[in-house]
């Protein structure tokens, strides 16, 4: 297929993200795409680019018939899952970084593209400027997956490696992630992982053909972390990292899935407990293709400013997803995809270390097998077998930091 379009952009925000793109799609060579005007919300703030690239009306962009991509990197998602919906039934091709519009709203985003045939990419959405979509897409398109796992937050991944290496707190390490651009002013859904389960959600529907509401996959940060925890993993031979998990299992005969975000204790063997800084690692394992690993930057300007720019490249090429795991489900109609959380499996006892302050905040738990259990003036913590489905009965504001063994 040739390359025969040329890409007027309409571009949504100018962040972080949005000054990625424009920079290096100014140093790219040989695409024919061009941003042409670009729609902002804060009048006042100073821009590096004329002001006469800029409006503060969404409309105009709709507005300009010579727009034929629109291209949405602001923060919010339900303005973002408007503006892609608005172009999608323009029958203009859209791209978006924005995790949580896509995750929120995956299935209905499906039905749009399946019902007006456009292309709606989103590469930049999950790991930064690691392929992992694409990949998903086309080299694993027929291979039978049982499992993917990753570091998907850069921020966090950041913030872990500040305290282990450099001996920082969390509260300092995180001012660090944030003032190096990592990490948002409001960096909630980074360290509590929900940033993670919206990229894992996304992840899922390429790998295995699911789409699940993240509301039904648990996510635990590591929000409450201490450099007493860090000390422990170090002891073990381990490294925490904020991990996304998803497996494939047969019980009694039916496929079920294990798919959660927590912190993890890594062993130095793994590939995983390489990943330093804001780097992502991402492991997709196959039946027949066995394990492959994946390793970029995962946060910052320009790692995910190339991913968007991989998109606008493709879609000069009319690249679309082929979806095709989703689509071997659908024979001749799309089935109601809500019925997919049934899949996940729950009932099942996962090893876990569980530090605490107040004892009275483990008694939501079901706790099993408790084998090593310490106490002292300042930290307390037991290692034991935790009932999974327990896990959601933790009021998000507790104090527990818990990670997998």
């Amino acid at each position: 297929m040739s390359n025969n379009k040329n890409i007027s952009i309409g571009l949504f925000g100018f962040g972080c993200v949005g000054q990625g793109l424009y920079d290096v799609l100014n140093h790219s060579q040989g695409l024919k795409a061009e941003i042409q005007k670009i729609c902002v919300k804060d009048k006042t703030k100073s821009r590096k680019i004329d002001k006469s690239f800029f409006t503060f009306d969404r409309k105009d962009i709709f507005r300009n018939g010579h727009h034929n991509l629109i291209v949405e990197l602001i923060d919010d998602a339900n303005a973002a899952y408007e503006i892609a919906g608005e172009a999608i039934n323009k029958g203009k091709n859209v791209v978006t970084a924005n995790k949580k519009m896509v995750a929120d709203n995956f299935e209905s985003l499906f039905r749009l593209q399946i019902k007006s045939g456009i292309s709606f990419l989103y590469e930049g959405s999950c790991a930064g400027g690691i392929p992992i979509i694409r990949t998903l897409e086309e080299y694993y398109d027929n291979e039978l997956l049982c499992g993917i796992k990753g570091i998907l937050n850069g921020s966090s991944n950041y913030i872990l490696t500040r305290m282990e290496k450099d001996n920082m707190s969390f509260d300092k390490a995180l001012k660090l992630a944030q003032l190096n651009g990592f990490a948002e002013s409001d960096p909630w859904l980074d360290i509590a992982g929900y940033d993670t389960k919206y990229k894992l959600c996304i992840l899922i529907a390429h790998a295995f053909g699911l789409i699940l509401n993240p509301h039904d996959i648990l996510n635990i940060g590591i929000q409450n972390i201490s450099p007493f925890d860090i000390k422990y993993a170090n002891e073990k031979g381990c490294r925490i990292k904020l991990l996304a998990n998803s497996e494939k299992l047969i019980l009694n005969g039916a496929d079920v899935y294990r798919i959660y975000v927590l912190p993890v204790f890594i062993p130095a063997s793994s590939s995983l407990s390489t990943i330093n800084y804001e780097f992502n690692g991402i492991e997709v394992e196959g039946v027949y293709s066995d394990k492959q690993f994946f390793v970029g930057k995962g946060a910052g300007s320009y790692p995910t400013g190339s991913a968007v720019l991989s998109d606008i490249s493709a879609i000069t090429y009319d690249y679309k997803y082929g979806y095709k795991k989703l689509k071997k489900r659908i024979n001749g109609h799309i089935p109601d995809f809500s019925k997919d959380k049934e899949f996940l499996d729950k009932d099942f006892f996962i090893k876990l270390y569980i530090r605490y302050e107040d004892k009275k905040e483990l008694e939501p738990l079901e706790i099993a097998d408790v084998e090593e259990q310490y106490s002292s003036a300042k930290n307390n913590y037991l290692v034991a077998n935790v009932n999974f489905s327990s896990l959601r009965n933790i009021n998000k504001k507790n104090r527990l930091f818990i990670c997998r063994v």
